[in-house]
């Protein structure tokens, strides 16, 4: 039998291919095999070729050795060309193929299903198997014994080819013809019967193909060319198909030239991507401490395009089907589903992701760094400070000042000072931070921060609105050094109300940092040195109840705050923290905070300033029907819920209900939130004489794009929070009893719970007779972080 391989990076696509193309193919075919085992197979065909040694050593130069191989192929191709000639004469009487026109219909005649045929059949949409038929099954069907040894009945629809030439062939012989047939497939055979038919505009059968390229319409070779035609995707395509017959004829060059074009395009892309593969799995393989850098999967775009794709699947974000499609074939080949929390998983696995990466953060596209323009110019202005308010500055460096905030606050934008004046009335000021002494509306820095809304506060960083060393360094408030301020002072009347007001620019000289526990712990020693903290607690109080006569709704709660240093670690520490919004140093700032926006909306109304002013409508909320309930956070939890949003106007003060205040601009945090510091430039303007920069129109439609990050913002505060109280919980020891308040039931025995020691809400089942306000204790069953899931149990003593 003839077999003449072809080796496709020689090929040639033309319509008339020459005779030096099949050389080219040829000689590429010898030099990969052995003479003696072609000699062989040749001369078995009826082709007598002389015998050529492919060991010989070389003779002179090349030209010796070309025109021997030549002199051999010419040999071939003459050999060849005749046994062709002589086998083509018998196809043609044999199978009617014709020169012309071909009787397509005479090829597809159907053999019919007889016991004892081979065939091969569409098991299901994937799968097509061998099987001998056995007996008839009902009118139609057939029973037949497949290669898996496995008895069906068949349509005869679903035969694809009958197997010419076999008559009652041994069921158990299968598997051994199909291991023949596969040893015996050879693709770069069609190449050579694609050129040839193509050239003679021929169509062509599996048993025509067979006698082409193997010189033999028996069984095994009829099979095997039937296999070579029903998977090409490259040289052949189906012409008409009748029942189990079909005829195949030559695509034209074009399309055979796009077609290799796409395969070879895709065998690069399917090695690129098994390379890549193999650098997840090493990777995965690594210990924790030895794993790739980051920015190592980076460098190299055709990486880190892989990378992002994983990247974006794993936080549901992907741009494009092309990046959804390629984070799936990477998951099904490193042996996952293609799920976001698979993708997620490897990424931690290979080093790219920390264990504890922050999800949300990715997702809400939050801003970290500040880009190098940003901070250029921050430090410009570091460098060369200007004060356009520097000659209007009242000097309040003689006071004592009191900055009371968390121990890890990096950005200090408020304080306090008091005196008890010679009447018996109490003074105080809170001093406000200056940041638009450096900054200016509608300056690189302005649009920066307008565009960030608010600081970011994590359990695991702190992402500044303004430059890291501009906000910390130039803006904040630090102890022992003269910083010039905003300062808002206040005489009150005896019950809490303000008697007299100034917004003053100042300089003030810090003298305190205190922390809320260390605040609180000096109220309580009552030192007489520290007379004026303790006038900022009296102040307060009264405050507190000239508040709450104008309506105002006490909602003081537990409030988490966690800080984790080193959340890149596997393990990393958690240091959490729950404080009682009650707390004497707490009420002291927030009861201050309030005052100042107190004023600030009173000076805005008395000099028409448009500013955001703050409101909440609910100012008839009958406190008297949650009496029943305990004072604290079980109490505020309920009022809470049946409270509106705030409203802003920027026109002109809003009442506040909840607050008891007649209006409110938030002032006190201008370096942190944005609308603060809009709230600043225009203050600072009628300070100066000046009209303000903004109209209300204006103010408006900015406050509504930062009312929208900064919600993005807390959400992201708000999961980033869950994620570690629920991780804290999962490490304590399982026996582990924790007090909870129940806040209010959903249904039935299910409760939400608060518990006290962490300040988490959750739900759990709690046994008949507790009411709303009592306290159970619990156990943590389950604690999931990465699903937000927490399951608690009753202990019933």
């Amino acid at each position: 039998m003839i077999s003449v391989r072809a080796v496709t990076s020689c090929s040639i696509f033309r319509s008339s291919p020459p005779v030096s193309s099949f050389r080219c193919r040829l000689n590429n075919h010898l030099r990969t095999t052995t003479s003696s085992s072609h000699h062989d197979r040749y001369s078995k065909s009826g082709i007598s070729f002389p015998m050529f040694r492919f060991d010989l050593p070389i003779l002179g130069h090349g030209d010796v050795r070309s025109y021997s191989l030549q002199s051999f192929v010419d040999t071939v191709l003459e050999e060849l060309a005749s046994y062709r000639k002589r086998k083509r004469q018998g196809i043609c009487s044999a199978i009617k193929l014709t020169t012309g026109g071909e009787a397509l219909d005479d090829k597809l005649v159907n053999q019919a299903v007889e016991k004892g045929l081979l065939v091969e059949f569409k098991k299901d949409s994937e799968r097509v198997l061998l099987a001998v038929v056995q007996r008839r099954d009902g009118k139609k069907n057939w029973m037949v014994y497949d290669q898996n040894g496995v008895t069906s009945s068949i349509k005869p629809q679903q035969i694809t080819y009958i197997v010419p030439g076999v008559d009652n062939f041994d069921q158990t012989q299968i598997s051994s013809f199909i291991q023949k047939a596969q040893q015996n497939l050879d693709s770069s055979l069609l190449e050579f019967a694609w050129i040839e038919l193509l050239e003679k505009n021929k169509s062509v059968t599996p048993e025509e193909l067979a006698e082409m390229i193997f010189g033999s319409v028996e069984p095994l070779e009829s099979y095997c060319a039937h296999l070579l035609l029903s998977k090409d995707d490259l040289y052949f395509t189906v012409l008409e198909t009748k029942g189990s017959r079909s005829i195949y004829g030559p695509r034209p060059p074009t399309q055979v030239e796009e077609l290799m074009r796409r395969k070879l395009a895709k065998e690069a892309a399917e090695k690129e991507l098994q390379d890549f593969v193999q650098l997840l799995k090493s990777a995965k393989a690594m210990p924790s401490n030895a794993k790739p850098p980051k920015t190592s999967w980076v460098v190299e775009e055709k990486i880190r395009c892989k990378i992002e794709s994983l990247e974006a699947y794993a936080i549901d974000a992907c741009k494009s089907n092309d990046q959804k499609r390629i984070a799936g074939m990477i998951l099904t080949a490193m042996g996952m589903g293609k799920t976001a929390s698979s993708a997620l998983n490897l990424l931690i696995d290979i080093g790219y992701f920390p264990v504890h990466v922050n999800l949300d953060m990715l997702k809400l596209n939050i801003h970290t760094d500040h880009p190098d323009e940003i901070i250029s110019a921050a430090e410009d202005l570091l460098s060369e400070p200007v004060d356009p308010d520097k000659i209007n500055r009242k000097d309040l460096t003689h006071l004592k000042v009191y900055a009371i905030d968390v121990d890890e606050a990096d950005e200090l934008d408020d304080a306090l000072s008091a005196m008890r004046l010679q009447d018996g009335r109490i003074k105080v000021w809170i001093h406000v931070a200056d940041p638009a002494r450096y900054v200016q509306p509608g300056s690189k820095l302005d649009r920066e921060a307008m565009r960030r809304g608010t600081s970011v506060f994590l359990p695991t960083a702190t992402y500044p609105m303004f430059p890291e060393k501009l906000a910390m360094e130039g803006m904040s408030l630090k102890q022992g050094e003269v910083c010039n301020a905003v300062t808002v002072s206040v005489i009150l009347h005896s019950d809490g109300c303000i008697a007299e007001y100034s917004v003053d620019n100042s300089i003030i000289k810090p003298t305190y940092m205190l922390t809320y526990e260390s605040a609180s712990e000096l109220l309580h020693m009552n030192l007489d040195e520290e007379a004026e903290l303790k006038l900022l607690s009296e102040a307060a109080s009264l405050r507190l109840q000239w508040r709450c006569e104008q309506g105002a709704v006490d909602t003081a709660t537990l409030e988490t705050r966690i800080k984790v240093p080193n959340p890149e670690d596997p393990e990393p520490s958690i240091n959490l923290y729950v404080e009682n919004q009650a707390d004497p140093a707490m009420r002291l700032v927030s009861e201050m905070m309030l005052l100042c926006g107190e004023v600030i909306a009173t000076y805005g109304s008395c000099n028409n300033i448009p500013l955001p002013y703050r409101g909440q409508p609910q100012s008839n909320i009958d406190v008297s029907a949650f009496a029943h309930l305990p004072e604290g956070p079980v109490r505020s939890a309920a009022i809470v819920r049946i409270m509106r949003g705030a409203e802003i106007d920027f026109r002109k003060p809003v009442r506040h209900g909840v607050l008891g205040l007649p209006g409110y601009v938030q002032f006190t945090s201008p370096i942190r939130r944005y609308l603060d510091l809009l709230a600043h430039y225009q203050v600072k303007a009628v300070l100066r004489g000046d009209s303000p920069p903004l109209s209300a129109g204006q103010l408006e439609g900015m406050a509504s794009l930062i009312n929208m990050q900064t919600r993005v913002v807390r959400r992201l505060c708000s999961s980033s929070l869950q994620y570690w109280m629920i991780e804290f919980l999962k490490r304590q020891p399982k026996e582990k009893k924790y007090r909870a308040l129940i806040l209010r039931f959903i249904k039935d025995r299910v409760a939400v719970l608060l518990l006290v020691e962490v300040g988490l809400q959750a739900t759990a089942w709690v046994s008949l007779g507790t009411q709303i306000g009592d306290e159970v204790q619990v156990r943590v069953e389950e604690a999931h972080p990465r699903d937000d899931i927490i399951s608690l149990k009753e202990v019933v003593v």
